[in-house]
């Protein structure tokens, strides 16, 4: 029997949840199962920077209770709301998708840039890159023009914008690869990953990876003398 992880949406729109679940099943293949649960105090998307602050103590409240029954939590928005707490709150794996993302991209030192549609979260993602330690290597964020929740309703406008954004990550500020920042943004990163020559990263299948990575970590059993 696989072990399943639990995703929480700290967004309270269903449709953004069942969305990451497929992107997070997909990823996951055959090594675990993945359940969602749905913020019911946020926005439908959560778009500045006292949204995210407001949504984490449901973060963690969500996770708590679910932290007996699952190998593994992952917070997927990415400002990572309610992590820090959390991770202290269960004896599980826990991780957020910005966090597994950043450490993703920077691997081997690479030079990384986030690309995203929310300009009001671009101080708290960075403020993220200084906690992970990566600021040094960090590029910025460019962000796309216009009301982030209209532009989601957009698919197709959504993706062009995100892809002008990634573009000048990768020719303005010299990264070496590039985040799409965001949760809601899992069906654009997959759209734009093999578009460019540089990697474009979807923070969700980051998150999955590193999850799978830690419960591993966590299972297995000391070698003996």
């Amino acid at each position: 029997m696989i072990p399943h992880i639990l995703l929480i949406n700290p967004n309270s729109s269903q449709a953004t949840s069942d969305m990451m679940q497929a992107i997070a099943r997909k990823s996951a293949l055959d090594r675990l199962d993945v359940e969602t649960a749905t913020a019911s105090l946020s926005p439908g998307m959560i778009v500045n920077a006292e949204q995210l602050t407001a949504c984490a103590a449901q973060v963690v409240e969500i996770g708590a209770a679910h932290g007996s029954d699952c190998a593994g939590i992952i917070v997927s928005a990415f400002g990572d709301p309610g992590l820090a707490e959390l991770k202290n709150r269960v004896g599980i794996p826990v991780v957020g998708i910005c966090e597994a993302s950043m450490i993703e991209a920077s691997k081997g030192g690479r030079r990384f840039g986030v690309a995203t549609s929310t300009p009001d979260l671009a101080q708290a993602i960075e403020q993220n890159a200084r906690d992970l330690g990566l600021a040094q290597i960090y590029t910025g964020t460019r962000c796309t023009r216009g009301d982030p929740v209209a532009l989601a309703a957009d698919p197709a406008l959504l993706m062009r914008a995100l892809a002008a954004s990634v573009r000048e990550c990768i020719e303005l500020d010299g990264a070496e690869a590039v985040i799409i920042g965001g949760g809601p943004l899992g069906q654009a990163a997959e759209q734009l990953t093999p578009l460019f020559d540089t990697p474009v990263l979807g923070p969700i299948p980051c998150a999955v990876e590193r999850i799978i990575d830690l419960i591993e970590r966590a299972t297995e059993k000391p070698a003996t003398m």
